[in-house]
């Protein structure tokens, strides 16, 4: 049985929505986000780094949400969410999916981090501005790309959506996309779908 180790509004979030769009039965597991238990060998046997999430697939175990999305489409998807491997699209999907995390959701994270390591009082003004000035570059650069389409690769969903998805909602919560008026209509088709709502529910 596919388990999915979970914490809401976290990256585990795009393992459960691809799970719920491949309608891949699977069960979640929710993981107390104590600093604590991620800290203790239990929790670190599944990520070494104590993060979220971590998966387990029978007796095989993954961490990394971009990494256990395409494992899940490779094994089970059968050819649905992704392009012919070696085809251009299929160039084009790794590109959005690889820079939705290692680009996008990066100085978002900064962002957050800094805020939680240092509190409020502790912030230093110019690293926060820095990093909203690189997610919004990222923010910018998306809402080019969805001009004349519905999703990042024409008008059929994909899963690079889905990794997408979950930085163009960090981007929304914690920096500025006003003005950005194709990016926020993506979202908004994006969590409208059911899938990303069973997901979210979850």
């Amino acid at each position: 049985m596919l388990t999915v180790y979970h914490v809401p509004v976290t990256r585990s979030l795009r393992v459960l929505w691809l799970c719920q769009e491949l309608e891949l039965p699977h069960q979640v597991k929710t993981v107390d986000f104590a600093a604590a238990y991620r800290a203790g060998p239990e929790w670190r046997a599944l990520n070494p780094v104590g993060k979220v999430p971590a998966m387990t697939d029978g007796g095989f175990t993954m961490f990394e949400s971009g990494a256990m999305v395409q494992y899940l489409l490779d094994r089970h998807g059968k050819g649905r969410l992704q392009p012919a491997p070696g085809t251009e699209s299929h160039g084009i999907y790794l590109q959005w999916s690889w820079f939705a995390e290692a680009t996008y959701a990066r100085p978002i994270g900064e962002i957050v981090n800094h805020r939680r390591a240092f509190g409020e009082a502790g912030e230093i003004p110019a690293v926060v501005e820095e990093m909203k000035g690189r997610a919004r570059l990222c923010s910018e650069a998306v809402d080019r790309a969805l001009r004349g389409r519905s999703y990042l690769l024409g008008e059929e969903f994909s899963a690079a959506d889905i990794m997408m998805g979950y930085s163009v909602m960090l981007a929304q919560r914690f920096t500025s996309t006003e003005g950005l008026d194709e990016l926020n209509a993506y979202w908004a088709r994006l969590s409208a779908r059911p899938a990303y709502q069973r997901a979210a529910a979850a």
